[in-house]
């Protein structure tokens, strides 16, 4: 059975200062997503699609597709690669683009443009984020019993975990029942306090620390795409316009499925931690997070391997 792992690697990483998405952070000079896919891979994924700018595919090659493709599975069939572009070609003709817009659509977008690659179950996270071992073999066990339609499935984390104290964050704020994602909500702008409190800026709410939030690590089958379809198309008739920063974000558009009653998402729980890289300044503490988990023996010296 094929499992996909699509990794959304087309985001500019403009907060962090530069492309964090290819930053050499691991004790061997590895790059994020190159745990991810490892990870990924001793699980039982089989296939590995990257989201990219077109621009970025002979450096992708270069950083992780050559040597992947030469990769085993599991399943003793080698891992499939394949690449998808996320740029304004894939925009509907109905929608002028602004001049001055340069940036991307967002995530709704990024899982559009690779519709025409993605034919099985999947997992979509992203690059520039560490997951944890345990929360890919999660996810996989619930993909390759994910029904056809109707169906879809998270691995949720603490908010505690996934602020930073260098910035706000955009996280989507979950509310759980029952192992079941009930509703959740974008909110842009969450601080972390040297305390350990929270607070949603945009909002002027406090949160939980033990609030469950989406880091993007979804799961869904591929009849998820219609709807993805309608939802960006939808969007750009009447939220886009001219707001040259406007986003079509996975989060707002599993809570508007959620509100239709068309999706029903499960939330998984990783044992492990998550971390990943907002701000330039929280490179030293993930280079330190991944220096633990080599010297652990969590990963070896090579992930080529």
């Amino acid at each position: 059975m094929k499992i996909s792992l699509v990794i959304m690697a087309a985001g500019l990483g403009s907060r962090y200062g530069g492309s964090k998405q290819v930053d050499g952070i691991g004790p061997h000079n590895e790059i994020l997503m190159e745990y991810s896919i490892y990870d990924a891979i001793r699980a039982g994924f089989n296939k590995v699609v990257f989201i990219i700018k077109p621009e970025m595919e002979a450096m992708m090659h270069r950083l992780c597709g050559d040597y992947l493709a030469k990769r085993t599975a599991l399943d003793g069939t080698p891992v499939e690669v394949a690449y998808a572009f996320q740029d304004f070609s894939s925009v509907p003709d109905f929608y002028r683009i602004p001049a001055e817009r340069t940036k991307p659509f967002g995530t709704v977008h990024a899982l559009l443009c690779a519709a025409d690659v993605v034919h099985e179950p999947f997992c979509v996270i992203n690059a520039d984020d560490y997951y944890g071992i345990d929360a890919y073999r999660t996810i996989y066990q619930e993909l390759v019993k994910l029904p056809a339609e109707g169906k879809a499935t998270m691995v949720g984390y603490l908010l505690k975990n996934t602020a930073s104290l260098h910035g706000t964050v955009s996280r989507g704020v979950c509310r759980v029942e029952n192992g079941r994602l009930r509703a959740i909500r974008e909110a842009l702008k969450i601080q972390l306090y040297p305390d350990g409190s929270l607070k949603d800026l945009a909002e002027d709410v406090d949160l939980s620390p033990e609030t469950v939030v989406s880091m993007n690590f979804w799961g869904f089958a591929p009849s998820i795409f219609p709807a993805l379809r309608d939802y960006f198309e939808n969007f750009l008739r009447t939220e886009a316009g001219d707001n040259i920063k406007a986003e079509c974000l996975l989060p707002v558009m599993v809570g508007d499925q959620l509100k239709q009653g068309a999706l029903e998402v499960s939330v998984l729980h990783s044992a492990d931690k998550w971390f990943g890289m907002t701000y330039h300044e929280d490179r030293e503490i993930v280079a330190e997070e991944l220096k633990k988990l080599h010297a652990r023996g969590d990963y070896p010296d090579s992930l080529e391997q």
